[in-house]
């Protein structure tokens, strides 16, 4: 199933951005088999558990590399796929004997998949950090957030999955298309930073272009107009408006009821002087009723007013749920397969396992025969 049905990926298994790139890749039909270490333990461990997302779609075996034989039975597994995944340290996998001119060796056609917050140069290559510094270092954090307050910090979705895991891909899948013209195997060098940067283009034409001249929370897109911005209403709950056209905050304002001051009206909008005076006027008029009643007030119209949800109550939503954009697996509540597809649909495929999980299955379909596999797990090679 899946546009990527009959593609092998190998993944050694790591945290955060690379598995993340190989559930979107498994979801996508790809056979992926994640080589887990030997007696992982820690944050980057495999659990197996239903609620375990980021784990889904995969086999499992668990070899260890640093055992003389674990790296050729990964190159073994190399062999015979058309991705290789990891997101270690530049050098690790080198190292390891796994490295990309260890892996074109024996597949020259190979796409070797690098996932790093730096990248494989520069500076900082070598030394640790996380989603907020990558963010941090490239413009990002500091745009997001209120005017005069600190930098927001966006989970790590913005750099860990967006800035990193879904250019992963993307590269993974323009150099697959490559090796199906004729090309040779390559190395996708990935780096959060990289992705992050890409990410803030508009920003970068908008501040050429006269047209971002403020700080953190004080343009048009960052929370600085009032008719893009999230609003408190009464007893408690928020609503977040995004009227930037013209008819859209027409629509706003005749829906709303608003007194049509200097400051609201559609006249003056895009003028920030008028915006403090606005702002005020929109937060006394949201704070009037509950966030559920402006809903209602705005329902099917193109206002551009929704709700803003937790994480329960997006779940229960209308149109998330007719989409099927949430569902429950397994009683784990998680995203569906995405993007879709009119042919070769995309789906969630296999529950998470743990460990090692396929290890006798894989090591088979590498032409190892049971006896061997007895050896080299008494040796501790495999789990």
């Amino acid at each position: 199933m899946g546009p990527l049905a009959g593609i092998r990926v190998v993944e050694l298994a790591g945290i955060g951005p690379a598995p993340f790139a190989c559930r979107l890749l498994a979801d996508l039909g790809a056979d992926v088999v994640r080589v887990d270490r030997v007696g992982a333990g820690g944050i980057g461990a495999p659990t197996g558990l239903p609620s375990d997302v980021l784990q889904r779609g995969r086999r499992a075996v668990a070899i260890d590399l640093k055992h003389a034989e674990g790296p050729d039975l990964v190159l073994r597994l190399v062999a015979g796929a058309d991705v290789l995944v990891e997101g270690f340290r530049p050098g690790v996998t080198e190292r390891a004997g796994l490295g990309p001119h260890d892996c074109l060796a024996v597949n020259p056609s190979l796409v070797y998949g690098r996932m790093t917050g730096w990248g494989q140069d520069g500076p900082l290559a070598g030394t640790a950090g996380h989603d907020v510094d990558y963010v941090a270092i490239t413009g990002a954090l500091g745009a997001i957030g209120q005017a005069g307050g600190p930098p927001a910090i966006p989970a790590n979705l913005l750099g860990d999955l967006a800035g990193g895991s879904t250019y992963l891909v993307m590269g993974v899948l323009a150099a697959l298309l490559a090796v199906k013209g004729g090309a040779p195997g390559q190395v996708v060098d990935a780096a959060i930073v990289d992705g992050v940067a890409s990410l803030t283009g508009f920003v970068h034409g908008l501040r050429g272009a006269g047209a971002w001249p403020g700080g953190r929370g004080e343009n048009l897109l960052d929370g600085g107009a009032p008719f893009y911005a999230v609003y408190p209403c009464a007893v408690g709950g928020l609503v977040a408006v995004g009227a930037l056209e013209p008819q859209f905050y027409a629509e706003l304002v005749r829906l709303s009821g608003i007194e049509v001051t200097p400051a609201v009206d559609p006249s003056t909008r895009l003028d920030p002087v008028h915006w403090p005076a606005a702002r005020a006027q929109w937060t006394s008029l949201f704070g009037s009723r509950s966030r559920d009643e402006w809903v209602r007030v705005f329902e099917g119209s193109d206002a551009c007013v929704a709700p803003v949800l937790d994480w329960d109550e997006a779940a229960g939503h209308p149109h998330l749920r007719a989409r099927g954009t949430l569902v429950e697996v397994g009683g784990q509540v998680q995203p569906a397969a995405a993007p879709r597809f009119s042919v070769t649909p995309a789906s969630i495929g296999r529950a998470p396992v743990g460990v090692g999980a396929d290890t006798d299955t894989v090591l088979a379909e590498l032409g190892l025969d049971a006896a061997e596999v007895v050896r080299l797990r008494a040796a501790g090679v495999v789990a």
